[in-house]
C-alpha cells in the first residue's frame, strides 16, 4: 500500500480503491497463469506503440494508426497479460501492473464497486480495453471556447462547463475504446459493476513536468451554475466541473505483471 501522499500522476497509475461505503476489503490477487512465450500478443502491441508513440506526443498518432492498435488491443485477453478470470462473484482485487519501462501500458484490476474518480488525460490518447468484467464510465469533454463561472455563498470557486459523452456500462468483452486530447471523453471516471480488468495505453503517459499532470475533478449539475449560460433543450448533457485536490480517502495496492515477457 502506498503514502497518501504520494503524486497524484503516479496515484493514477495504481490501482486506486475509494474508501467509501463501497468500501471491500484487500485480499489475494486474482489468479495469475505462469510466464509464457508462446502468445506474442502483448509484444505485438509493445512493438506496434513504440513505433507509432514519441515521448511528447508529437506528432499526434494518425487515424490509421489508432485503428491499428485498436485492432491488436480487440484481440487481448485476460491470458495475454497473465491474467485469468476467476468467480464473478470474487470481489477481492489487486491493482496496478506495469507492464513497459515507461509506464505507457498497464493493467488496472477493480474489485466490485470500487472506483477511480473523475479525473483527466491533458494532451494524451488513452487506448482502454476491458479484459473481463463490467465497467461503469462516465466521460466528459470541456465545452470550448471555455465558460468559466464562479459558485455563489459563502466559498467561491471556479467551475468550467463541460459535455457528457458517455454514461454506461461496459461489458467485456467489447471493443476498445479510445479517447483523445479534445475529444472522446477526456475526463472520466470508472465504477467497477463486477469484478473487472482494464488494460490500458496512455500517449503520451502522464509527466508531470511536460504539463500531463493528471487533476481530478467534481461534477455539478448543470442547473447548479446555470444562470446566463443558455443551452436549449440539450442541458442534461452539460454539467460543470470543479477542479478538487486528490482525494486523500484514496488507496491502492500495486502488483507484479507476470505474463508473456516483453523485449524492449
Amino acid at each position: 500500500m502506498f503514502s497518501k501522499f504520494q503524486k497524484a500522476t503516479d496515484k493514477l497509475r495504481t490501482f486506486v480503491h475509494k474508501r467509501t461505503n463501497y468500501c471491500r476489503a484487500f485480499g489475494r490477487p486474482p489468479t495469475m497463469t505462469k510466464n509464457s512465450s508462446s502468445n506474442p500478443k502483448i509484444q505485438t502491441l509493445y512493438d506496434l506503440c513504440n513505433k507509432t508513440f514519441t515521448p511528447s506526443g508529437s506528432p499526434p498518432p494518425t487515424s490509421e494508426a489508432i485503428q491499428r492498435i485498436c485492432s491488436v488491443l480487440d484481440t487481448i485477453s485476460p491470458a495475454d497479460v497473465g491474467l485469468k478470470e476467476e468467480n464473478p462473484d470474487e470481489d477481492r482485487g489487486h491493482g496496478f501492473f506495469g507492464i513497459d519501462q515507461l509506464n505507457r501500458m498497464c493493467i488496472f484490476c477493480f474489485p466490485t464497486s470500487s472506483v477511480i474518480p473523475l479525473h483527466d488525460h491533458p494532451g494524451m490518447n488513452v487506448f482502454s480495453k476491458i479484459l473481463y468484467g463490467s465497467l461503469h464510465v462516465k466521460a466528459y469533454d470541456w465545452v470550448e471556447p471555455a465558460i468559466i463561472k464562479e459558485s455563489n455563498g459563502p466559498v467561491y470557486f471556479p467551475v468550467r462547463l463541460a459535455k457528457l459523452v458517455a454514461d454506461n456500462v461496459i461489458t467485456a468483452p467489447c471493443d476498445t475504446s479510445v479517447l483523445y486530447p479534445k475529444s472522446g471523453g477526456n475526463l472520466h471516471c470508472f465504477t467497477a459493476v463486477t469484478p473487472c480488468a482494464v488494460l490500458d495505453v496512455l500517449a503520451p503517459p502522464y509527466r508531470e513536468n511536460a504539463g500531463r499532470r493528471c487533476t481530478y475533478y467534481h461534477d455539478y449539475p448543470y442547473s447548479a451554475f446555470s444562470n446566463q449560460v443558455k443551452l436549449g433543450d440539450e442541458k442534461e448533457t452539460y454539467a460543470w466541473l470543479a477542479q478538487i485536490e486528490t482525494p486523500d480517502d484514496l488507496y491502492m495496492r500495486q502488483g507484479k505483471y507476470v505474463g508473456p515477457t516483453i523485449r524492449v
